[in-house]
This record gives structure tokens, sequence and C-alpha cells, in this order.
């Protein structure tokens, strides 16, 4: 892949960071820092003038409106305080996360210069598919350390005293992410005229559920508001039928478990889903939510008075969902797996003209083993009960991804090894994590 142009080419232009760097006495300043002229013995930290928005941050569409954490789980857990994290939005309840790093050690791990990081971030698994050779980081080293901090500040760290795994998720994992993110953005961007209507790119992120992609979304979209480029963010879980419609399709395919709740293909309103995509390119709109406490668990669709409000023109839409890219295979390759999947997988062909038409780039998250999903759902309720929360029992979960596994067994396969239907590996980044939910392989 070409070094990545957005990072030297940006849009709108933002004012030039400037870093300070101490250490005991003596105080430096240092703007549009290079490595070569840094001592390894400075300890550094962002203190100000980092990125200039193109709207200052204290607006009431600002990032002063945004959340550190998720204020909305309910749970009280917020991200990286002690190595876990959980979460249950309206939105997103079904993929709460259990422990992140648990491949991991946990003793501290102090940046004590940039030369440092730098020699970290240079040895992240994505730097290479992304073409980020150390001369390339060296000259970004300050893009680098502004996201990084910025990042500690939404998830509440310490810049300075990050353990390794947390190290590894924002300069190994979050930050090379979002890199490649502008550069896609750019390269769709350079295709239009001046004065021509630039619609948003979609950006699709197809990971498995308990993954962390909704907190990688998350990440994403706190750094482009910071860069002060307008983005919105969507879920396939925003799509679900209604309760009423819900309940009709379960009554329509009686027996089958995997049509008897929310979840597989057929359990979405595509036509609703077709008219929100073709009107993210309005000047303002609002984004359905899906309420997954509705109906004792059950759900339903959100009251719309409640949807979030989002003013165009966007840049960009990240869409992430579970079964993003999935496509329709040959019933015999289906009944091997599993018989319940044969009308799944008739609903399925509809789904590209739905969801995947609509996306230009996408971000495949890759697992070994789709019984990890088990592991990090059963982490999370663990989780939840010890913290006096509801939870679902061991055999609860195990019910619960029971009804996703067969179109994981079926349909990753593919995905892995032909990316999503319609496609460009141009503009597809495929990222392999271990059981941690940490990078280990990008292709």
């Amino acid at each position: 892949m070409a070094v990545l142009n957005g990072l030297y080419q940006p849009w709108p232009p933002t004012a030039s960071p400037r870093f300070y760097y101490f250490n005991n006495q003596n105080h430096y300043c240092i703007s549009n820092c290079k490595l070569h002229s840094l001592s390894r013995s400075y300890h550094f930290s962002v203190l100000s003038s980092l990125y200039a928005p193109t709207k200052p941050i204290h607006t009431a569409s600002g990032l002063s409106q945004m959340p550190t954490h998720f204020s909305k789980s309910g749970s009280g857990c917020s991200w990286m305080q002690d190595n876990s994290w959980c979460h249950n939005t309206a939105s997103s309840n079904d993929c709460r996360q259990g422990p992140l790093y648990s491949v991991f050690p946990t003793k501290r791990a102090e940046v004590s210069s940039v030369q440092d990081l730098f020699e970290f971030i240079c040895s992240g698994p994505l730097v290479n598919k992304l073409g980020l050779t150390p001369e390339k980081v060296t000259e970004s080293i300050d893009k680098w350390l502004a996201y990084g901090s910025y990042l500690c500040r939404l998830f509440q760290l310490n810049e300075l005293d990050l353990t390794v795994p947390q190290k590894a998720r924002l300069y190994h994992y979050y930050i090379p992410v979002f890199l490649w993110c502008e550069d896609q953005i750019y390269q769709h961007r350079s295709t239009y005229k001046d004065g021509e209507d630039i619609p948003p790119l979609v950006i699709g992120f197809s990971a498995p559920q308990g993954c962390g992609k909704t907190t990688l979304v998350f990440a994403l979209d706190y750094l482009f508001r910071v860069a002060g480029r307008k983005t919105a963010t969507i879920s396939i879980d925003d799509f679900y039928l209604t309760a009423e419609c819900q309940a009709k399709l379960r009554e329509e395919n009686p027996g089958n478990a995997l049509l008897e709740f929310r979840g597989n293909a057929g359990s979405h309103d595509l036509p609703f889903s077709v008219e929100t995509l073709t009107a993210l390119n309005s000047l303002k709109m609002k984004l359905p939510r899906y309420d997954k406490s509705a109906y004792n668990g059950r759900g339903d669709r959100a009251d719309p008075s409640t949807w979030p409000e989002v003013e165009g023109p966007l840049m960009a839409v990240l869409f992430e969902g579970w079964m993003l890219g999935f496509k329709p295979l040959s019933m015999e390759v289906i009944k091997a797996v599993d018989p319940q999947l044969e009308t799944v997988n008739k609903n399925l062909e509809a789904y590209y003209d739905a969801w995947d038409k609509f996306i230009k780039a996408w971000i495949v998250i890759k697992i070994k083993d789709p019984s990890c999903v088990y592991q990090w759902r059963l982490q999370a309720e663990i989780a939840m009960r010890e913290a006096g929360n509801p939870g679902m029992s061991d055999e609860e979960v195990k019910d619960f991804v029971s009804r996703y596994l067969p179109a994981y067994k079926a349909y990753l396969p593919t995905l892995y090894s032909e990316g999503p239907s319609g496609s460009n590996p141009k503009h597809l980044l495929v990222i392999e994590i271990d059981e941690g939910r940490n990078p280990i392989l990008a292709s």
C-alpha cells in the first residue's frame, strides 16, 4: 500500500501542535518535534495546542459534549482503568466486552522519552501493512503524540504511566487504524473535482461480537472530531425489525432457533437500512437507534425522539456490525453447518444491496476461533454479576451465543479468504486479533 497520504496533506488545515518535554529542572519547548533532537531521558507530556479543530471544542456540538468513557453503561465500569471494561448502551449492549488484555502483563510501562515511544510504535503489527516506515513515523511523531494524548483523555488514562496493554491498544491498534481511515478519506475525496458535492465515505467494520469493534469505532469517531472531521456512527443493530415485525418473523419460522430472536439475516429492516444509508448525504438527519432493553430484552426500535441528530456534510460514516460482508453460500455448505441456516442464507441474498454496496472501505477484524465469542461474552457477564449488576447465567450465555455460532462457522472463512462482496483490496484492511483482542497481524 502506498504511504499514507492523509498524514501529510491534512484537510482542513490544522495548527501545528506544540509539545513540552521536561526533565527535573530543565524545561524545553519543541514545536514540530523531530526525534533526532530529543534526548532519550526526557519525560514528555502534551500540554497545549495539540490539534486545533475547525470548530472550537467547547461548543454545543463539540467535544465537551462527548463522554470520556461509556457513560451510558449502567455498570459503572470505565475502559482501561484496570485492564477491563464493560458497557451496555442502547445500541450495543449485545456486545458487552470482558477483560481486554488477558495475554499481557500488568506491570507499569513508563514512557521515558519520545524515542522510546517511537520504537514502540515501529514494533507494532500494523505498521508494515500501512506503509509506515520508521522515517514516516519520525516525520509524523507529533501527530502520534497528539492522538495518544487525546485517547488518554478520552479513556481517563495517565499518559505517563500506561501499562503495556494500554500502550499497545493505543499505539499499535487505534491510532494506526485511524491513520488508515484518514488516508482512505483522503483518497475518496481526491476523486472529486473542486466544487462537487462529496458524499461521505462509508467505512464498514466487520467483526465478531465481543472483539472490541464498538470501542474501536468509539475511539475513531472521537479522533475524527478532534481533527475537525464531521463523522457519524451507525450499527447494523440500529436496523433491527420492530418488536411487532420480529414477533411475526418468529411466527413464520416456528422451531428455527436462529430466527427466534433478533440477530441473524432476516431480522433486519432492509428498506429502512437503504433509506437511512441513502440519507447520509443530507445536511441534517437523525440516526436511528435500537433499544435492546425493551420488551424484557427482546428489544424494539427506540422512539425517534431519542435518536441523535447529525449535521452534514459528513466526511465519513463508521458502520459496524458482526455480519457485515457475509456472502450467501451454496445450500450444500449451509446444510453441512446447520440446516436451520437455510432460511438465513436465503435472507442474506438481499443484504448486499441493503448494506454492503454503500461501503467503500472495509476493516475486517479476524479471529482464529469463533468460540472466542463465547468466552468474551462469558467474561462480560461474570464481570457484571460480580459488580452486582444483572447478567446472564453461564447457561444463558451459552444459549445466546449458540444462535450466532452457525453463521460464524459458515460465513467467516469466505469473508477472510475473499473479503466482503464488492470490496477493493486497496480499500480493505484485515486485522487479525488474539484472544486478548489485540492485533497480531494485518493484511
